[in-house]
Protein backbone atom coordinates (compact mmCIF):
# COMPACT_ATOMS: atom_id res chain seq x y z
CA UNK A 1 0.00 0.00 0.00
CA UNK A 2 1.47 3.63 -0.62
CA UNK A 3 2.10 6.44 1.58
CA UNK A 4 -0.39 8.12 -0.27
CA UNK A 5 -3.30 6.00 0.22
CA UNK A 6 -1.95 5.41 4.13
CA UNK A 7 -2.36 9.68 4.61
CA UNK A 8 -5.85 11.04 6.21
CA UNK A 9 -6.68 14.00 7.15
CA UNK A 10 -7.87 12.85 10.63
CA UNK A 11 -7.34 9.07 12.23
CA UNK A 12 -10.04 8.61 14.73
CA UNK A 13 -9.25 5.60 17.17
CA UNK A 14 -12.39 3.56 18.70
CA UNK A 15 -16.03 3.59 17.50
CA UNK A 16 -18.22 4.08 20.42
CA UNK A 17 -20.49 6.96 20.61
CA UNK A 18 -17.20 9.80 20.42
CA UNK A 19 -15.75 7.96 17.33
CA UNK A 20 -18.96 7.92 15.23
CA UNK A 21 -19.91 11.14 16.50
CA UNK A 22 -16.18 12.51 15.13
CA UNK A 23 -15.97 10.06 11.91
CA UNK A 24 -19.61 11.35 10.93
CA UNK A 25 -18.85 15.26 11.16
CA UNK A 26 -15.30 15.28 10.23
CA UNK A 27 -16.35 12.81 7.02
CA UNK A 28 -19.87 15.23 6.30
CA UNK A 29 -17.50 17.98 6.42
CA UNK A 30 -15.34 16.23 3.01
CA UNK A 31 -12.01 15.15 5.54
CA UNK A 32 -10.11 12.40 4.52
CA UNK A 33 -10.83 9.83 7.68
CA UNK A 34 -9.68 6.75 8.76
CA UNK A 35 -11.95 5.21 11.37
CA UNK A 36 -10.62 2.04 13.66
CA UNK A 37 -12.43 0.14 15.92
CA UNK A 38 -10.49 -3.05 17.68
CA UNK A 39 -13.71 -5.21 17.91
CA UNK A 40 -15.24 -6.72 15.14
CA UNK A 41 -18.20 -4.40 15.10
CA UNK A 42 -19.14 -0.17 15.68
CA UNK A 43 -20.89 0.92 19.04
CA UNK A 44 -18.75 0.33 21.86
CA UNK A 45 -21.01 0.74 25.01
CA UNK A 46 -24.28 1.11 23.28
CA UNK A 47 -24.48 -1.96 20.84
CA UNK A 48 -21.55 -4.46 22.48
CA UNK A 49 -22.40 -3.27 26.05
CA UNK A 50 -25.93 -3.29 26.34
CA UNK A 51 -26.11 0.16 27.12
CA UNK A 52 -29.18 0.82 23.87
CA UNK A 53 -30.66 3.41 25.86
CA UNK A 54 -29.69 7.06 25.83
CA UNK A 55 -30.88 8.76 28.95
CA UNK A 56 -33.36 11.62 29.19
CA UNK A 57 -31.21 15.21 29.06
CA UNK A 58 -30.55 18.15 27.13
CA UNK A 59 -27.64 18.16 24.21
CA UNK A 60 -28.92 15.18 22.50
CA UNK A 61 -28.95 16.74 19.21
CA UNK A 62 -26.65 16.75 15.86
CA UNK A 63 -25.82 13.60 15.34
CA UNK A 64 -27.59 11.64 17.87
CA UNK A 65 -30.66 12.80 16.57
CA UNK A 66 -29.95 11.67 12.63
CA UNK A 67 -29.19 8.51 14.22
CA UNK A 68 -32.62 8.21 15.61
CA UNK A 69 -34.47 9.30 11.95
CA UNK A 70 -32.91 7.08 10.67
CA UNK A 71 -33.85 4.60 13.16
CA UNK A 72 -37.31 5.63 13.02
CA UNK A 73 -37.40 3.98 9.50
CA UNK A 74 -36.39 0.37 10.78
CA UNK A 75 -39.20 -1.56 12.18
CA UNK A 76 -39.47 -2.12 16.00
CA UNK A 77 -35.96 -0.42 16.58
CA UNK A 78 -36.30 2.49 18.35
CA UNK A 79 -39.22 4.08 20.90
CA UNK A 80 -39.04 6.20 23.39
CA UNK A 81 -40.04 5.62 27.18
CA UNK A 82 -41.50 6.90 30.17
CA UNK A 83 -41.55 5.76 33.98
CA UNK A 84 -44.14 3.93 34.73
CA UNK A 85 -42.89 2.62 37.98
CA UNK A 86 -40.57 3.17 40.65
CA UNK A 87 -39.61 1.90 43.76
CA UNK A 88 -39.55 5.46 45.59
CA UNK A 89 -43.38 6.23 44.56
CA UNK A 90 -46.09 4.55 47.16
CA UNK A 91 -49.17 3.43 45.91
CA UNK A 92 -52.52 4.22 48.67
CA UNK A 93 -51.12 2.55 51.36
CA UNK A 94 -48.03 3.32 51.51
CA UNK A 95 -45.73 1.00 50.22
CA UNK A 96 -43.73 1.28 47.39
CA UNK A 97 -45.34 0.16 43.65
CA UNK A 98 -42.28 -1.56 42.15
CA UNK A 99 -39.72 -2.34 44.86
CA UNK A 100 -37.31 -4.51 42.55
CA UNK A 101 -36.57 -0.89 41.15
CA UNK A 102 -37.36 0.94 37.92
CA UNK A 103 -39.84 -0.14 35.35
CA UNK A 104 -39.68 1.94 31.93
CA UNK A 105 -42.36 1.39 29.16
CA UNK A 106 -42.39 2.58 25.80
CA UNK A 107 -45.28 5.66 24.69
CA UNK A 108 -45.78 5.82 21.17
CA UNK A 109 -47.27 9.06 21.56
CA UNK A 110 -43.83 10.73 23.30
CA UNK A 111 -41.46 12.57 20.52
CA UNK A 112 -37.89 13.40 20.69
CA UNK A 113 -38.31 16.60 22.06
CA UNK A 114 -39.54 14.56 24.68
CA UNK A 115 -36.13 12.88 25.68
CA UNK A 116 -34.81 16.25 25.83
CA UNK A 117 -34.79 17.38 29.71
CA UNK A 118 -33.70 15.69 33.29
CA UNK A 119 -32.91 19.02 34.78
CA UNK A 120 -35.63 20.75 37.53
CA UNK A 121 -36.91 18.04 39.45
CA UNK A 122 -35.98 17.87 43.56
CA UNK A 123 -35.23 14.56 43.34
CA UNK A 124 -36.61 11.31 41.54
CA UNK A 125 -38.11 10.57 44.67
CA UNK A 126 -40.28 14.05 45.85
CA UNK A 127 -41.74 14.84 42.34
CA UNK A 128 -43.16 11.73 40.73
CA UNK A 129 -45.70 13.95 38.80
CA UNK A 130 -42.30 15.94 37.41
CA UNK A 131 -40.33 12.35 36.12
CA UNK A 132 -43.33 10.91 34.63
CA UNK A 133 -44.00 14.49 32.63
CA UNK A 134 -40.20 15.02 31.59
CA UNK A 135 -37.98 12.04 32.00
CA UNK A 136 -38.32 10.08 28.68
CA UNK A 137 -35.04 8.19 27.32
CA UNK A 138 -34.79 6.19 23.74
CA UNK A 139 -34.07 2.12 23.84
CA UNK A 140 -32.99 0.94 20.47
CA UNK A 141 -32.13 -2.53 19.46
CA UNK A 142 -28.00 -3.09 19.36
CA UNK A 143 -28.25 -4.28 15.84
CA UNK A 144 -30.54 -1.74 14.67
CA UNK A 145 -28.20 1.09 15.99
CA UNK A 146 -24.84 -1.06 13.83
CA UNK A 147 -26.87 -0.91 11.19
CA UNK A 148 -27.59 2.45 10.99
CA UNK A 149 -24.25 3.64 11.85
CA UNK A 150 -22.35 1.75 9.59
CA UNK A 151 -24.91 3.05 6.71
CA UNK A 152 -24.31 6.38 7.62
CA UNK A 153 -20.62 6.01 7.51
CA UNK A 154 -20.59 4.11 4.31
CA UNK A 155 -22.58 6.94 2.87
CA UNK A 156 -18.94 9.50 2.96
CA UNK A 157 -16.88 8.25 0.05
CA UNK A 158 -13.89 10.33 2.15
CA UNK A 159 -14.15 7.84 5.44
CA UNK A 160 -12.64 4.46 5.79
CA UNK A 161 -13.65 2.20 8.68
CA UNK A 162 -11.43 -0.53 10.05
CA UNK A 163 -12.99 -3.11 12.43
CA UNK A 164 -10.85 -5.58 14.07
CA UNK A 165 -8.18 -2.97 14.03
CA UNK A 166 -6.08 -1.80 16.58
CA UNK A 167 -3.08 0.66 16.94
CA UNK A 168 0.24 -1.08 18.49
CA UNK A 169 2.78 1.77 18.83
CA UNK A 170 2.65 5.92 18.01
CA UNK A 171 4.93 8.28 17.13
CA UNK A 172 4.65 11.61 18.74
CA UNK A 173 7.29 14.61 18.22
CA UNK A 174 6.87 17.84 19.89
CA UNK A 175 3.46 17.24 20.96
CA UNK A 176 2.30 16.23 17.89
CA UNK A 177 1.22 12.68 16.97
CA UNK A 178 2.83 11.71 13.41
CA UNK A 179 1.67 7.95 12.86
CA UNK A 180 0.31 4.57 14.27
CA UNK A 181 1.32 1.68 13.53
CA UNK A 182 -1.64 -0.91 13.22
CA UNK A 183 -2.47 -4.19 14.24
CA UNK A 184 -2.73 -5.32 10.64
CA UNK A 185 0.91 -4.25 10.08
CA UNK A 186 0.04 -1.59 8.31
CA UNK A 187 0.81 2.58 9.35
CA UNK A 188 -1.81 5.36 9.75
CA UNK A 189 -0.46 9.18 8.73
CA UNK A 190 -2.31 12.30 9.45
CA UNK A 191 -2.42 16.13 10.14
CA UNK A 192 -4.83 14.99 13.00
CA UNK A 193 -5.51 12.24 15.52
CA UNK A 194 -8.71 11.80 17.59
CA UNK A 195 -8.41 9.25 20.38
CA UNK A 196 -12.28 7.61 21.10
CA UNK A 197 -11.40 5.12 23.07
CA UNK A 198 -12.47 4.09 26.76
CA UNK A 199 -9.42 5.22 28.72
CA UNK A 200 -7.75 7.19 26.13
CA UNK A 201 -5.48 4.61 25.12
CA UNK A 202 -4.02 6.68 22.12
CA UNK A 203 -2.96 9.66 24.49
CA UNK A 204 -1.58 7.65 27.35
CA UNK A 205 0.95 6.01 24.56
CA UNK A 206 2.36 9.23 23.47
CA UNK A 207 2.58 10.38 27.03
CA UNK A 208 -0.54 12.34 28.03
CA UNK A 209 -1.07 12.70 32.05
CA UNK A 210 -3.52 10.72 33.33
CA UNK A 211 -6.48 10.94 36.09
CA UNK A 212 -7.84 7.93 37.87
CA UNK A 213 -9.28 7.71 40.55
CA UNK A 214 -11.20 10.14 43.05
CA UNK A 215 -9.20 13.20 43.20
CA UNK A 216 -8.27 14.66 46.49
CA UNK A 217 -10.49 17.93 47.85
CA UNK A 218 -7.11 19.84 47.50
CA UNK A 219 -6.75 19.42 44.00
CA UNK A 220 -9.65 20.96 42.12
CA UNK A 221 -11.42 22.51 45.44
CA UNK A 222 -14.21 20.62 44.60
CA UNK A 223 -16.89 20.58 47.88
CA UNK A 224 -18.20 16.49 47.59
CA UNK A 225 -14.78 15.58 46.94
CA UNK A 226 -12.73 13.39 49.51
CA UNK A 227 -10.02 14.78 51.94
CA UNK A 228 -7.35 12.21 50.14
CA UNK A 229 -7.04 10.30 47.15
CA UNK A 230 -8.79 7.21 46.84
CA UNK A 231 -8.86 4.66 43.65
CA UNK A 232 -12.60 4.42 43.36
CA UNK A 233 -14.31 3.95 40.89
CA UNK A 234 -17.96 4.32 39.30
CA UNK A 235 -19.43 0.50 38.71
CA UNK A 236 -20.08 -1.58 35.85
CA UNK A 237 -23.04 -3.58 34.74
CA UNK A 238 -23.71 -6.35 32.58
CA UNK A 239 -27.06 -6.04 30.89
CA UNK A 240 -28.70 -8.75 29.98
CA UNK A 241 -32.56 -9.14 28.34
CA UNK A 242 -35.78 -10.88 29.23
CA UNK A 243 -38.41 -11.92 26.91
CA UNK A 244 -42.23 -12.26 28.10
CA UNK A 245 -43.39 -15.63 27.37
CA UNK A 246 -47.23 -17.35 27.78
CA UNK A 247 -46.81 -19.39 30.87
CA UNK A 248 -45.26 -18.26 34.36
CA UNK A 249 -42.49 -20.08 35.52
CA UNK A 250 -39.10 -19.53 37.43
CA UNK A 251 -35.78 -20.13 35.21
CA UNK A 252 -33.81 -22.76 36.99
CA UNK A 253 -30.74 -21.54 38.60
CA UNK A 254 -27.15 -23.15 37.35
CA UNK A 255 -25.92 -25.51 39.51
CA UNK A 256 -23.21 -24.12 42.11
CA UNK A 257 -24.31 -20.16 41.93
CA UNK A 258 -25.83 -19.49 45.06
CA UNK A 259 -29.19 -17.87 45.68
CA UNK A 260 -28.77 -15.30 48.35
CA UNK A 261 -26.63 -12.09 47.44
CA UNK A 262 -22.67 -13.14 47.89
CA UNK A 263 -21.28 -9.80 47.34
CA UNK A 264 -23.25 -6.98 49.29
CA UNK A 265 -25.69 -6.94 52.13
CA UNK A 266 -29.60 -7.31 49.00
CA UNK A 267 -29.75 -7.41 45.29
CA UNK A 268 -28.97 -4.30 43.79
CA UNK A 269 -31.86 -1.98 42.50
CA UNK A 270 -32.47 -2.58 39.00
CA UNK A 271 -33.62 -0.49 35.71
CA UNK A 272 -35.99 -2.73 33.80
CA UNK A 273 -36.32 -0.59 30.09
CA UNK A 274 -38.46 -1.92 27.56
CA UNK A 275 -37.14 -2.54 24.02
CA UNK A 276 -39.77 -1.61 20.52
CA UNK A 277 -40.74 -5.35 20.46
CA UNK A 278 -41.61 -6.09 23.91
CA UNK A 279 -38.16 -7.40 25.40
CA UNK A 280 -36.76 -5.79 28.22
CA UNK A 281 -33.01 -4.65 28.84
CA UNK A 282 -32.22 -5.12 32.65
CA UNK A 283 -29.40 -2.98 34.22
CA UNK A 284 -28.19 -4.05 38.01
CA UNK A 285 -27.38 -0.68 39.50
CA UNK A 286 -24.55 -2.37 39.47
CA UNK A 287 -23.07 -5.56 38.80
CA UNK A 288 -19.95 -5.09 39.94
CA UNK A 289 -18.00 -2.25 42.05
CA UNK A 290 -15.11 -0.27 39.89
CA UNK A 291 -12.57 -0.98 42.27
CA UNK A 292 -13.37 -5.04 41.61
CA UNK A 293 -14.00 -4.78 38.10
CA UNK A 294 -10.24 -2.90 37.97
CA UNK A 295 -8.35 -4.78 40.18
CA UNK A 296 -9.69 -8.29 38.83
CA UNK A 297 -8.59 -9.89 35.35
CA UNK A 298 -11.18 -9.59 32.73
CA UNK A 299 -12.26 -13.39 32.31
CA UNK A 300 -12.78 -13.33 36.11
CA UNK A 301 -14.67 -10.07 36.35
CA UNK A 302 -17.16 -12.01 33.14
CA UNK A 303 -17.72 -14.53 34.69
CA UNK A 304 -18.21 -13.37 38.21
CA UNK A 305 -20.76 -10.66 36.56
CA UNK A 306 -22.69 -13.58 34.73
CA UNK A 307 -23.19 -15.49 38.09
CA UNK A 308 -24.32 -12.40 39.94
CA UNK A 309 -26.86 -11.60 37.24
CA UNK A 310 -27.96 -15.62 37.15
CA UNK A 311 -28.26 -15.26 41.19
CA UNK A 312 -30.10 -11.88 40.41
CA UNK A 313 -32.84 -12.80 38.08
CA UNK A 314 -33.73 -16.20 39.98
CA UNK A 315 -34.15 -13.57 43.05
CA UNK A 316 -36.42 -11.50 40.88
CA UNK A 317 -38.58 -14.08 39.69
CA UNK A 318 -38.78 -15.70 43.38
CA UNK A 319 -39.53 -12.58 44.78
CA UNK A 320 -41.82 -10.81 42.45
CA UNK A 321 -44.15 -12.81 40.18
CA UNK A 322 -44.65 -10.73 37.42
CA UNK A 323 -40.73 -11.61 36.74
CA UNK A 324 -42.06 -15.14 36.13
CA UNK A 325 -43.48 -13.99 32.88
CA UNK A 326 -40.73 -13.32 31.11
CA UNK A 327 -36.97 -15.30 30.80
CA UNK A 328 -33.66 -14.41 30.66
CA UNK A 329 -32.70 -14.69 26.54
CA UNK A 330 -29.35 -13.09 26.36
CA UNK A 331 -26.63 -10.95 28.09
CA UNK A 332 -24.60 -7.98 26.33
CA UNK A 333 -21.20 -9.49 24.75
CA UNK A 334 -19.05 -6.85 26.81
CA UNK A 335 -19.58 -4.83 30.28
CA UNK A 336 -21.05 -1.51 30.11
CA UNK A 337 -18.59 0.63 31.99
CA UNK A 338 -19.00 4.24 33.51
CA UNK A 339 -15.74 5.48 34.41
CA UNK A 340 -12.12 4.84 33.26
CA UNK A 341 -8.84 6.55 33.29
CA UNK A 342 -9.05 10.26 32.41
CA UNK A 343 -6.72 12.23 30.29
CA UNK A 344 -5.71 15.84 32.14
CA UNK A 345 -6.58 18.73 29.31
CA UNK A 346 -6.11 21.89 29.07
CA UNK A 347 -9.45 21.80 30.79
CA UNK A 348 -10.71 19.79 33.61
CA UNK A 349 -14.12 19.80 33.77
CA UNK A 350 -15.00 19.97 37.78
CA UNK A 351 -17.86 20.37 40.37
CA UNK A 352 -17.57 23.50 40.15
CA UNK A 353 -19.02 23.80 36.23
CA UNK A 354 -21.67 21.46 36.89
CA UNK A 355 -23.15 23.18 39.78
CA UNK A 356 -22.68 26.49 38.68
CA UNK A 357 -24.59 25.80 35.39
CA UNK A 358 -24.51 27.63 32.13
CA UNK A 359 -25.84 30.81 33.97
CA UNK A 360 -22.34 30.39 36.24
CA UNK A 361 -19.91 29.59 33.17
CA UNK A 362 -18.15 31.91 31.41
CA UNK A 363 -16.60 29.88 29.07
CA UNK A 364 -16.15 30.87 25.25
CA UNK A 365 -15.61 27.46 24.27
CA UNK A 366 -19.10 25.74 25.35
CA UNK A 367 -19.15 22.37 23.08
CA UNK A 368 -22.41 20.67 24.50
CA UNK A 369 -24.96 21.05 26.94
CA UNK A 370 -25.08 18.11 29.96
CA UNK A 371 -27.86 17.85 32.48
CA UNK A 372 -27.30 14.80 33.85
CA UNK A 373 -26.64 14.82 37.86
CA UNK A 374 -23.28 13.33 39.31
CA UNK A 375 -24.52 9.91 39.51
CA UNK A 376 -22.25 7.08 41.14
CA UNK A 377 -23.17 3.36 41.47
CA UNK A 378 -21.81 0.99 43.92
CA UNK A 379 -20.75 1.58 47.73
CA UNK A 380 -17.00 1.14 47.06
CA UNK A 381 -17.04 5.12 45.47
CA UNK A 382 -18.42 6.08 49.14
CA UNK A 383 -20.67 8.42 47.58
CA UNK A 384 -23.56 6.36 45.78
CA UNK A 385 -26.49 8.76 44.63
CA UNK A 386 -26.93 11.77 42.85
CA UNK A 387 -28.35 14.99 43.43
CA UNK A 388 -30.29 16.90 41.03
CA UNK A 389 -29.27 20.06 38.75
CA UNK A 390 -31.24 23.02 38.81
CA UNK A 391 -30.11 24.36 35.19
CA UNK A 392 -28.03 22.52 32.20
CA UNK A 393 -23.88 23.24 32.41
CA UNK A 394 -21.62 23.15 28.79
CA UNK A 395 -18.49 21.39 28.71
CA UNK A 396 -15.43 23.53 27.21
CA UNK A 397 -13.52 22.46 23.76
CA UNK A 398 -10.57 22.76 26.12
CA UNK A 399 -11.65 19.43 27.99
CA UNK A 400 -10.54 17.71 24.43
CA UNK A 401 -7.15 18.60 24.24
CA UNK A 402 -4.62 16.73 25.87
CA UNK A 403 -2.48 19.06 27.79
CA UNK A 404 0.71 20.07 26.03
CA UNK A 405 -0.79 18.57 22.26
CA UNK A 406 -1.30 20.43 19.17
CA UNK A 407 -2.67 17.98 16.82
CA UNK A 408 -4.35 15.55 19.21
CA UNK A 409 -8.13 15.41 20.78
CA UNK A 410 -9.74 13.17 23.13
CA UNK A 411 -13.66 12.38 23.06
CA UNK A 412 -14.61 9.36 25.41
CA UNK A 413 -15.20 9.18 29.05
CA UNK A 414 -11.63 9.60 29.25
CA UNK A 415 -11.84 13.37 28.17
CA UNK A 416 -10.72 15.75 30.78
CA UNK A 417 -13.02 15.08 33.43
CA UNK A 418 -12.56 15.49 37.22
CA UNK A 419 -14.12 12.00 38.80
CA UNK A 420 -17.24 14.03 40.49
CA UNK A 421 -17.87 15.74 36.82
CA UNK A 422 -17.41 12.53 35.16
CA UNK A 423 -20.59 10.87 36.89
CA UNK A 424 -21.85 13.79 35.24
CA UNK A 425 -20.87 13.84 31.74
CA UNK A 426 -20.63 10.18 30.88
CA UNK A 427 -24.08 9.36 28.96
CA UNK A 428 -23.91 8.31 25.21
CA UNK A 429 -25.34 11.60 23.43
CA UNK A 430 -23.03 13.34 25.29
CA UNK A 431 -20.23 11.49 24.26
CA UNK A 432 -21.53 11.59 20.72
CA UNK A 433 -21.46 15.40 21.12
CA UNK A 434 -17.89 15.32 22.04
CA UNK A 435 -16.96 13.27 19.26
CA UNK A 436 -19.34 15.85 16.81
CA UNK A 437 -17.34 18.73 18.09
CA UNK A 438 -14.12 17.28 17.79
CA UNK A 439 -14.33 16.27 14.22
CA UNK A 440 -15.73 19.54 13.62
CA UNK A 441 -12.86 20.93 15.42
CA UNK A 442 -10.33 19.40 13.25
CA UNK A 443 -11.89 21.04 10.04
CA UNK A 444 -12.21 24.10 11.52
CA UNK A 445 -8.00 24.10 12.09
CA UNK A 446 -7.65 22.65 8.91
CA UNK A 447 -9.58 25.27 6.83
CA UNK A 448 -7.87 28.08 8.82
CA UNK A 449 -4.28 26.32 8.56
CA UNK A 450 -3.58 26.69 12.35
CA UNK A 451 -0.03 24.72 13.77
CA UNK A 452 -1.91 24.87 17.50
CA UNK A 453 -5.26 24.52 18.84
CA UNK A 454 -4.56 27.90 21.10
CA UNK A 455 -5.42 29.49 17.47
CA UNK A 456 -9.03 27.91 17.70
CA UNK A 457 -11.61 30.56 16.67
CA UNK A 458 -14.15 28.99 19.12
CA UNK A 459 -16.75 31.46 17.84
CA UNK A 460 -16.16 29.21 14.06
CA UNK A 461 -16.08 25.78 15.96
CA UNK A 462 -19.37 27.21 17.55
CA UNK A 463 -21.34 28.62 14.55
CA UNK A 464 -20.39 25.19 12.63
CA UNK A 465 -21.53 22.85 15.51
CA UNK A 466 -24.78 25.16 15.68
CA UNK A 467 -25.10 24.74 11.87
CA UNK A 468 -24.95 20.87 12.05
CA UNK A 469 -28.16 21.35 14.72
CA UNK A 470 -25.92 20.86 17.52
CA UNK A 471 -27.94 22.51 20.86
CA UNK A 472 -25.26 25.37 22.65
CA UNK A 473 -28.07 27.45 24.12
CA UNK A 474 -30.90 26.50 26.51
CA UNK A 475 -33.42 26.78 26.33
CA UNK A 476 -34.02 25.79 22.70
CA UNK A 477 -33.74 28.55 19.72
CA UNK A 478 -36.66 28.78 17.71
CA UNK A 479 -34.72 26.43 14.04
CA UNK A 480 -33.74 24.21 16.37
CA UNK A 481 -36.31 23.39 17.90
CA UNK A 482 -38.80 23.59 14.62
CA UNK A 483 -36.22 21.26 12.97
CA UNK A 484 -36.07 18.50 16.18
CA UNK A 485 -40.11 18.61 16.08
CA UNK A 486 -39.95 17.28 12.57
CA UNK A 487 -38.86 13.79 13.33
CA UNK A 488 -40.50 11.66 10.46
CA UNK A 489 -38.76 13.82 7.48
CA UNK A 490 -35.71 12.44 5.61
CA UNK A 491 -32.29 12.91 6.92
Amino acid sequence: MSEAANTYEVVVVGAGSGGIGAALAAGRLGLRVLLLEKAPRLGGNAALGGVSVWEMGVGGTGIPFTIYKRLKQLPEAVGIYEFSEHCAWPDASGRSTFPAGAWLTINPALTYLDTLRRHGAESLAADEAFVRRHWHGVPFEPAAYQQVVETLLAELPTVEVRTGVSFTSATERGGRVEALRLSDGTEARARYFIDATESGFLCQAVGAQTLYGQEPRSRFDEPSAPEVPTPKVNGVSLIFRIAPRSLAAVDPLPAGIPADCWWSECFPLTSFVQYPNGDFNVNMLPTMDGGTFRTWDPDTVREECRRRTLAHWHYLQSTFPRFQRYTRIAEAEALGVRESTRILGEYVLTEHDVRAGLSGQAHPDLITLVDHPMDTHGNSTGRAGCVELAEPYGVPFRCLIPRGFQNLLIASRGASLSSLAASSCRLSRTMMQLGQAAGTAVFVALEAGLSTWDELDYQVLRAQLEAQHVQLHHPLKAELLQYLAEENEGT
